[in-house]
């Protein structure tokens, strides 16, 4: 698994903003655009671009905190 498949990412419609957002709350703020594929597309490619940058420093990459389901007992 690749360092960037732990953390949650995902885009949704932005009533306020008129565009779609692309999240991963854990690693970066957001990104907006038109077409939610290409806004998808581009947050795997900022996410990759801040851990490389993580990792090129020395620091360690945050926990990811943010699950996209609840843990099933």
């Amino acid at each position: 698994m690749k360092p960037a498949d732990q953390y949650h990412k995902w885009v949704q419609w932005s009533d306020e903003d008129h565009a779609y957002i692309g999240k991963c709350p854990d690693l970066v703020t957001g990104i907006h655009g038109d077409d939610p594929v290409k806004v998808y597309s581009e947050l795997c490619e900022v996410v990759e671009e801040v851990i490389a940058d993580f990792q090129s420093t020395g620091k360690p990459l945050p926990t990811p905190r943010t699950h996209p389901m609840m843990e099933v007992a």
